[in-house]
């Protein structure tokens, strides 16, 4: 989350109006995350989040994103809900971008994170897997391999400013994983951006999933790998916490188990997770706007990730069984 448009009373109010949400009483920008402009909105009738979407999105797969969240609510999968307007429609225009209104989670990002959140984490990842396999979208993941490729052309030797040689050392990642990328394994849809930023807890316990405008069909250990990278280092020293992988493993399998091929895919889609967060995150930094109420994350903490996988041979050195 994060704010890249201001929206002034006026704007809000008038964009209220065409909700049964109640009167406008606070509301105030997000400065987490990189990705869209978020408001936490509260009215006379509850608490929302306001969403006006930027960036990489296209506005053409926004119905991609809302229906899901609607089929995984239906689902049971605790996640925001889309609010429609009176006239039945969740995305309308808002300040010349699209925006939705969704209902407010409660619960909290984690700080600290332990080897029974990631355990939470598993759990809820397969059962989301599970969830989604009935859903009628299909949206292929333009952050994978083809996309790393023009990220990196976009990036350039700029790479070198975040750290020297850094464009040679993506490069030639790059040309592995185009090489050794897997195929044919189990898919479906994914949230692809499951960060700890992205999912909240009550007194230990997993309460809910937010921020789907990633999700993708692709395959489900990406997913693993992705959680993998986020959840189980330390972002400054790139210490690898094999307990928190060994629980988010064993978690996700007591619901739907891996197969020998995505075991054995798993070093190779981790060194893929960590190339696509560092490009992303590179570009970010390189292309900061100006004014906008948002905090880039550095790519540093994804370098070494990156070469920690470049040297895993087998998918047991990460715990998994």
């Amino acid at each position: 989350m994060a704010v890249y448009t201001t929206v002034s009373d006026a704007d809000l109010t008038a964009f209220l109006a065409q909700y049964n949400s109640g009167k406008l009483l606070s509301f105030s920008g997000i400065s987490e995350g990189i990705e869209n402009s978020n408001y936490f909105v509260r009215t006379t009738a509850g608490q929302f989040i306001l969403t006006l979407f930027e960036k990489r999105v296209n506005p053409a797969e926004l119905p991609y994103f809302l229906d899901l969240m609607v089929h995984l609510h239906q689902k049971g999968i605790v996640c925001p809900l889309p609010v429609a307007g009176t006239d039945g429609r969740t995305l309308r225009d808002l300040c010349a971008k699209k925006a939705c209104l969704t209902t407010f989670l409660t619960g909290q990002s984690v700080r600290h994170i332990t080897a029974n959140h990631c355990a939470e984490l598993g759990r809820a990842m397969a059962q989301m897997h599970l969830a989604g396999a009935d859903y009628a979208g299909d949206r292929p993941n333009d952050l994978s391999v083809s996309g790393w490729e023009k990220l990196l052309a976009k990036i350039g030797r700029q790479a070198d400013v975040v750290e020297n040689g850094l464009y040679d050392e993506i490069a030639e990642t790059l040309d592995f994983l185009k090489n050794n990328f897997p195929s044919g394994l189990p898919r479906g849809v994914i949230h692809a951006d499951l960060f700890p930023d992205n999912v909240f807890f009550e007194e230990g316990k997993l309460s809910g999933i937010i921020d789907f405008y990633f999700a993708c069909n692709d395959f489900f250990a990406y997913e693993l790998a992705v959680c993998l990278n986020a959840w189980c280092f330390d972002p400054q020293t790139g210490r690898f916490f094999k307990d928190r992988a060994e629980k988010m493993f064993s978690a996700y399998q007591r619901i739907r188990a891996l197969t020998a091929a995505e075991k054995e895919a798993l070093p190779v889609l981790a060194q893929g997770s960590a190339l696509r967060f560092l490009l992303t995150r590179t570009y970010d930094w390189l292309n900061r706007p100006e004014k906008a109420l948002v905090t880039p994350k550095n790519p540093a903490e994804y370098i070494k990730k990156l070469r920690f996988h470049r040297r895993i041979k087998s998918f047991a050195a990460y715990g998994l069984m």
